[in-house]
């Protein structure tokens, strides 16, 4: 009998999932009869949804232990879920199927997953591109793939991102199918960036560049589409390898440039706005997509501008016109200058060659001077013209950047905008009148102006400048200019070379100095025979003697000669022997020699001796 009452009870195994039924719900447990001698007993806590509780309700348990020290059968709801989840997830491992799950909790790196048993999901395969700041997923319920499942330690890995691009390869392919060039479709906007939008348009994602948003100017996408905007946009081209999508959103209405050029013929004034200012110039709108550029240099004949904002603002509204059109690339060249008159167009009229006008220096560069004619009218003064006298090398040896200086106009081209001034046409020119007054063999004197490598240049009088050439220098070969004269210098100096016509003049200060040295032996000897012995004072004065009287043989030193010779003529600064009329004198303050009386020698060096005349005898000197 009591064989038979322990046959009437199930076959159970400990460890096995059982079925069993509900049969009462106490405060925190539940009492489940699982057909054996006696009931188990659940934690109410392991039953995810309460309503699985409820008296009658077939559930599934885990059999842990038939009897326990009460008797009673050990029963767990939650592990009898947890194997019979984990079976479903190993199964679905296996053949790659997709489960949905909720997200429940944040943790580090990611999130956690109820598949009816704890998952985890790496923050990376969430989405296919970032969304939301961390833990804005929690509570989502999403579909999931298996990536990774290790069965020893019973750990599982989703993927939600996997999903999305299965599917989207899916919709891709669809997509690609269907698509056209000039096709309009619906989108949402996805992502804004500077350069575009970017549209999803039902499983892949196109381009909305920004220069493709609008016919007018934007700064930003954002002036025009927001993330979540649902827009109709134009299909402009794509490319299925490189899976790329040109959308489009002006194209969707005509282009305001077709007739441009007869809404805005060249050479008509116009009204617009500024819209864009660069270095180079300033952006400005005729109308909505339509836009010219004023170059800097078409701003203004007259002022100098380093930047357009000194002329035009963002907003502002001016008249220009148009200067020329450029359908295919979509360009139009406008000018500000051109609605006033253009003053190049006077100049030569105001201003004729020949006229002296006054004028300010403005600039300095290495080839001349720029002198203000005018506000915004400028001549150059070529540093060729500043001085007939000097040779200037840089304008700034002669003039200073605000000196106020008069010029003459020497040449005007209005097409190139140019001016010719001179200073130095002020005054004649110097040059025309040298071969009337210089000769080639002259001696002149003059004062070492410059000095370099090659020479020295000598200034004559009348502002005429001379090069004495290095080799011209001295009697021996010449290292260095500056060992013979320096600037300041008084120099004599022969012209060996003259052509006025190239406004050169060729010098030699050796010529000088060699003429001087061959004369020095010469003067040397004269000054021998021409200067007698000094007479004792003890000797007698001799009577009075006729012109042609010597002295006598008692004066030591003197020498048979009436008149002295022309070396020592020569030496005393007489230029001509024996008594010369003043007429024949070359020398100033040479007068007619006469005959040396022996009491009274003549000087060394004497320019002047008397001759008594017969007459009146030269009264002897007294004996002491």
């Amino acid at each position: 009998m009591k064989l038979l009452y322990e046959e009437s009870f199930q076959h159970l195994e400990e460890g096995s999932v059982v079925k069993g039924r509900v049969i009462r719900v106490d405060r925190d447990q539940v009492l489940v009869d699982v057909g054996y001698k006696s009931e188990g007993v659940v934690s109410l806590r392991e039953f995810s949804d309460p309503r699985l509780a409820e008296v009658g309700s077939e559930v599934e348990v885990l059999l842990e232990q038939t009897e326990d020290q009460d008797g009673m059968v050990v029963l767990s709801k939650r592990k009898a879920d947890r194997m019979k989840n984990w079976e479903k997830l190993v199964t679905a491992f296996d053949d790659g199927e997709i489960m949905e799950g909720k997200i429940t909790s944040r943790v580090k790196g990611g999130y956690n997953v109820d598949l009816g048993m704890e998952t985890f999901l790496p923050a990376s395969q969430v989405s296919l591109r970032p969304s939301g700041p961390p833990g804005s997923h929690v509570g989502k319920v999403l579909r999931f793939k298996i990536i990774k499942l290790n069965k020893r330690r019973k750990n599982v890995v989703l993927s939600h991102r996997v999903v999305l691009e299965e599917e989207r390869e899916v919709s891709r392919e669809r997509v690609f199918k269907e698509l056209e060039i000039g096709q309009l479709r619906k989108g949402e906007v996805k992502n804004i960036t500077d350069f575009g939008a970017f549209v999803d348009l039902g499983g892949i994602d196109g381009l909305l560049h920004i220069t493709d948003m609008s016919w007018g100017r934007i700064s930003h996408p954002s002036e025009v589409v927001a993330v979540g905007d649902e827009i109709e946009v134009m299909v402009l081209n794509f490319n299925r390898e490189k899976q790329k999508i040109s959308l489009g959103l002006k194209q969707k209405t005509p282009s305001p440039w077709e007739n441009v050029e007869e809404r805005y013929p060249v050479d008509s004034r116009q009204k617009g706005r500024v819209v864009n200012i660069t270095d180079y110039g300033a952006f400005v709108e005729l109308e909505k997509g339509v836009e010219g550029l004023v170059h800097i240099s078409e701003m203004s004949w007259t002022r100098r501008l380093g930047h357009p904002t000194e002329v035009v603002a963002i907003g502002d509204v001016v008249e220009i016109v148009v200067l020329s059109i450029d359908t295919a690339k979509h360009k139009i060249s406008l000018g500000m200058r051109q609605v006033e008159a253009n003053p190049w167009t006077l100049v030569k009229e105001k201003y004729p060659v020949g006229t002296r006008i006054t004028g300010r220096i403005r600039n300095l560069t290495d080839y001349g001077a720029f002198m203000e004619v005018e506000e915004g009218i400028d001549g150059l003064i070529h540093v060729s013209d500043l001085s007939w006298e000097r040779r200037v090398n840089h304008p700034s040896e002669v003039l200073k950047k605000g000196d106020r200086v008069e010029a003459v106009v020497l040449s005007i081209s209005p097409s190139d905008k140019r001016i010719g001034l001179g200073i130095k046409q002020l005054h004649g020119d110097p040059w025309s009148t040298v071969a009337e007054d210089y000769k080639v063999g002259q001696v002149i004197s003059g004062t070492v102006v410059k000095t370099v490598s090659f020479g020295a240049f000598v200034a004559l009088e009348g502002g005429i400048e001379g090069l004495a050439h290095v080799s011209q220098l001295g009697r021996e070969e010449v290292a260095r200019v500056e060992d013979v004269v320096t600037v300041g210098d008084r120099v004599e100096a022969e012209i060996v070379r003259l052509e006025p016509e190239k406004k050169k003049m060729g010098l030699a200060i050796k010529e000088v100095l060699e003429t001087a040295a061959a004369a020095e032996p010469e003067a040397s000897t004269e000054a021998e025979t021409e200067v007698p012995a000094v007479a004792e004072p003890e000797a007698p004065a001799l009577a009075p003697v006729e012109p042609e009287a010597q002295a006598g043989p008692d004066v030591p030193g003197s020498a048979e000669s009436e008149t002295p010779a022309p070396s020592e003529l020569e030496e005393s600064g007489a230029s001509e022997p024996e008594t010369a009329a003043p007429s024949e004198l070359e020398e100033p303050g040479a007068s007619e020699p006469e005959t040396v009386a022996l009491s009274e020698p003549e000087e060394p060096g004497a320019s002047e001796s008397e001759t008594p005349a017969p007459s009146e005898p030269e009264e002897p000197s007294q004996p002491e």
